[in-house]
């Protein structure tokens, strides 16, 4: 009998183990460092036994993952490029995007820094090389240091194209990988300059630069008056099923819209 005992509390703990849900999130670094992961804290003290996969390493490695089947929701912070639903409908995926956030690309500079506004026109010129130096543009003189994503993150492709024309960003940029990096970076470096998410704009040392008047805000943002805003997205095969279905409609609740503002992104009007 004891034997018996034993044995229906292992089956019963292994089919404890295997029912519970697992949820794979892959891609941005905007969405995955900070506002993906507080909503999955939230949804797993309402959901007990729900597990996360979280990885945040940009958003081509989202939709990739998507495409190949690796997780059941790719974080983008940038659409899928025509290339990518190609390949996706090659291997019989959809991509389908849903929106989760709006945010607005953030020009930041070091706050030892006297530059506080830049015009649409010197970014460009700034990002890709032509201006080199903080004089040219009524700073003080210094060899401007450009810190940009790196080339898996869809920032760094919406920037280049909200912001440079899609010209190539400047051959002496720093490359790297996450907004916490850039925005350290920029404030340890009174010379620097980098762009960032808007939850990423309160870190310590850096501020960010008006551009032709406007700063990112939830007003702007929404209202199209910023002129790096843009959307930020999951993406999945089809149609979202099952917890990644489940994930996405907590989001867009009461509870995920407020975590969204906490964060610092804007969430989309209530009947998006």
């Amino acid at each position: 009998m004891k034997k018996l005992i034993l044995l229906f509390a292992a089956l019963t703990a292994s089919v404890s183990l295997s029912s519970a849900a697992k949820l794979v999130i892959k891609g941005s670094d905007t969405l995955g460092a900070k506002l993906v992961p507080m909503l999955a804290e939230d949804y797993k003290a309402k959901n007990p036994g729900t597990n996360f996969e979280i990885a945040a390493e940009g958003s081509t490695t989202g939709i990739a993952a998507i495409i190949d089947g690796t997780a059941q929701i790719g974080m983008s912070s940038r659409r899928a490029k025509a290339t990518e639903v190609s390949a996706a409908s090659a291997k019989g995926v959809t991509l389908k995007p849903t929106i989760v956030a709006w945010d607005g690309i953030a020009v930041i500079v070091s706050d030892k820094n006297p530059v506080s506004s830049l015009s649409a026109r010197q970014v460009e010129q700034i990002f890709t090389g032509d201006i080199a130096d903080w004089s040219a543009i009524g700073g003080s003189s210094g060899k401007i240091s450009v810190y940009t994503r790196n080339t898996s993150s869809g920032t760094y492709a919406d920037f280049k194209e909200l912001a440079m024309k899609k010209r190539d960003y400047a051959g002496s940029s720093q490359k790297l990988a996450g907004n916490e990096q850039i925005a350290s970076e920029v404030a340890k470096n009174p010379n620097g300059i980098g762009y960032v998410g808007l939850a990423y704009t309160t870190a310590p040392g850096i501020k960010v630069v008006a551009i032709d008047g406007a700063t990112p805000s939830k007003e702007s943002v929404l209202g199209k008056k910023y002129p790096y805003a843009r959307p930020t997205f999951y993406y999945t095969n089809g149609e979202p099923a099952g917890e990644a279905a489940k994930f996405i409609e907590f989001t867009h609740s009461a509870e995920g819209r407020e975590i969204i503002e906490k964060v610092g992104f804007v969430a989309p009007p209530a009947d998006k």
